[in-house]
């Protein structure tokens, strides 16, 4: 048998504790974030608005 290095390898990566049993590690970025500008956001925001006032005054 080879004997087993006693260092550990750079490439590998840093894990917490709980990934090993099969969890989520909560602490990784999650790049399915939905990404809008902050001018398109307000937009959209008055847009919502003055449908809902329109909504309110027709009904």
């Amino acid at each position: 048998m080879p004997a087993k290095k006693k260092g550990k390898s750079k490439s590998k990566k840093m894990s917490g504790p709980m990934t090993g049993a099969g969890l989520i590690s909560f602490y990784e970025e999650y790049e399915g974030q939905v990404k809008m500008s902050p001018t398109s956001l307000v937009l959209l925001s008055i847009g919502f608005t003055v449908i809902v006032l329109i909504a309110r005054a027709l009904f």
